[in-house]
């Protein structure tokens, strides 16, 4: 489920808003992978995928490492489509 979003906030806000926290992560590996992706696709991204975005950005770094890395398996609420698509966007970077 994605986090409660503030009544009106405007659309630019919201894609600032998640371009922000994806580059600001903690770990550099993750700005690497997820500022870059926001970068290039929440400008197109329906009003549901900036949902499953950003439903994404809560998760823990470590634990997003290691199921794009393959050391841990997803669990299974994961988001695997948006986590392919982060994947293949990376691969073909």
């Amino acid at each position: 489920m994605a986090p409660e979003k503030a009544a009106g906030e405007e659309l630019s806000m919201r894609l600032r808003r998640l371009r922000y926290r994806a580059w600001h992560r903690g770990t550099r590996e993750m700005d690497l992978m997820l500022g870059p992706y926001a970068d290039a696709r929440l400008p197109t991204m329906s009003p549901a995928e900036l949902d499953r975005f950003e439903a994404l950005l809560e998760e823990m770094d470590t634990d997003l490492l290691d199921w794009l890395m393959g050391s841990l398996p997803m669990p299974p609420d994961a988001d695997r489509d948006l986590l392919a698509d982060l994947l293949a966007f990376k691969t073909a970077s």
